[in-house]
């Protein structure tokens, strides 16, 4: 009799033990690589997350190339990589090839003009309206600065992006177009488009807010500065439209609505259906739960906690 007890003892601890162990997607010492590739807007903060959960998972490689958003989700659909970084919304023929998109963090396209451009000190107190905007990047109505009021009849320089970009398409369809009816010279990249704004004084282009400001100041950076929205389109810039002073203000201004949307917009992990890679999964799970301590710092909009269940779920 006594022998059947702990024999039963023995049996129940043995399955306690085998319930409670930890597993190989969970403990610490998951081991193995992930690749990441795609868009500028996420590079920065993907980057960072990747810092943070190595520190948890020692054994983990992961690689993260920036390339575009295109280069992303084509890499991800070809199953060149495990995650492709896209800043824009998925359109039906990559749902049908089977793209899982899942959220991560929030950010804003805009529009940007040179640090050292002459006309800043006026956008800065009127603003600039959208109608403008949109006959500079799509109609290619205006092309002198005169156009917008200004008694300098120099020719305004538009730039926009090279590379299939979340940020391009975001940026266009905030006037109801694409990518490919955007005006201007194309340059590679987020910072390649920075660099040619920061260049030309008479130049106008768009950036993510990551590439504009540093987050270790909050400032204005790279020689380029936003060009104030007149969102209301009464000729100034109201108090209310007045949130570039820093990184913060414009940050805590796309959370609240107060930054159209777009060229506000989700920023995604998306993988070649749903994940099931448990390296992957994990990394996914830190950066929705303890990753998110991150994203404001690093100059992003932190999604809202029903927005994180419901991605999370996605994963589970």
């Amino acid at each position: 009799m006594k022998r059947s007890k702990k024999g039963l003892l023995a049996f129940i601890i043995l399955i306690i033990t085998a319930n409670f162990a930890p597993t190989k997607a969970s403990a610490q010492d998951l081991s193995g690589s992930i690749s990441i590739s795609g868009a500028f807007a996420l590079y920065p903060i993907t980057v960072k997350w990747a810092e943070e959960f190595k520190k948890q998972h020692p054994k983990v490689k992961i690689d993260i190339q920036a390339g575009g958003a295109g280069k992303g989700i084509t890499d991800v659909l070809s199953k060149v990589t495990d995650v492709g970084l896209v800043s824009r919304d998925l359109n039906n023929a990559e749902l049908k090839k089977k793209a899982f998109a899942i959220a991560v963090t929030k950010d804003a396209v805009i529009p940007t003009i040179s640090a050292s451009s002459p006309f800043k000190a006026v956008l800065y107190k009127r603003g600039i309206k959208k109608e403008a905007l949109n006959n500079i990047f799509i109609t290619g109505k205006y092309k002198t600065w005169n156009t917008l009021g200004f008694t300098s009849p120099a020719p305004i320089h538009v730039y926009t992006r090279s590379d299939a970009a979340g940020a391009a398409e975001t940026w266009a369809h905030y006037f109801g177009k694409k990518q490919e009816d955007l005006q201007g010279v194309a340059v590679f990249g987020d910072p390649g488009l920075a660099q040619a704004v920061k260049r030309d004084p008479s130049g106008i282009g768009f950036n993510n807010i990551v590439y504009v400001y540093d987050t270790k100041t909050n400032k204005p950076t790279n020689g380029v500065v936003p060009i104030p929205i007149d969102l209301n389109n009464n000729g100034k810039l109201d108090p209310n439209e007045n949130f570039y002073g820093d990184i913060n203000q414009l940050i805590a201004a796309v959370a609240a609505g107060k930054y159209p949307s777009p060229p506000a917009r989700d920023l995604y992990f998306v993988t070649n259906g749903k994940p099931s890679n448990p390296i992957v999964k994990a990394f996914i799970k830190y950066i929705l739960t303890d990753g998110q301590k991150y994203v404001s710092e690093a100059g992003y909009i932190k999604l809202t906690k029903e927005k994180l269940t419901t991605e999370l779920a996605k994963v589970k």
